[in-house]
């Protein structure tokens, strides 16, 4: 058993999924930062010194009730509250996240694409003239009836 899950775990497709997860969950964390830290500061700024972290809707009361200072204090006094701008600030990340994954996928289609064009454009293989198998174009024999081959 032992055996079987080393050689599961050293494919080429786990590994390359492990690699993916791990600059995934980075590239999620350098994601965030961008948004929390330098998209949405100057936007607040601009609509009136708002902060999106701190935007919520107070659902239920906590003991003292409210007005609260901060999304904080409502949660250290026990108020439950629907979080809005915490949303506002994950739907921009999402935003980034995707436009920047569209990117990488637009660019690997185009090279896909012109890679296909370049070996769609001279054959790769020939007809053998006396068993009629499909042989390599460099081929100078066939391997299959081992008939010398003409250019």
């Amino acid at each position: 058993m032992w055996k079987e899950f080393k050689t599961f775990i050293m494919r080429g497709n786990v590994i390359d999924l492990a690699v993916g997860v791990i600059i995934g969950g980075a590239f999620g964390s350098i994601v965030a930062s961008l948004v929390n830290d330098i998209i949405m500061p100057p936007i607040g700024l601009v609509l009136g010194r708002v902060d999106f972290s701190n935007l919520y809707f107070v659902l239920k009361q906590g003991d003292p009730t409210g007005p609260y200072a901060s999304l904080a204090e409502a949660k250290e006094l026990g108020a439950v509250t629907l979080n809005y701008g915490i949303f506002i600030n994950t739907l921009v990340s999402f935003l980034i996240v995707a436009a920047a994954i569209f990117m990488v996928v637009r660019a690997v289609n185009r090279l896909s694409e012109s890679q296909e064009e370049e070996t769609e454009g001279a054959p790769s293989v020939k007809t053998c003239p006396h068993c009629r198998s499909e042989v390599h174009i460099e081929a100078t024999r066939c391997p299959f009836c081992t008939s010398t081959l003409s250019e």
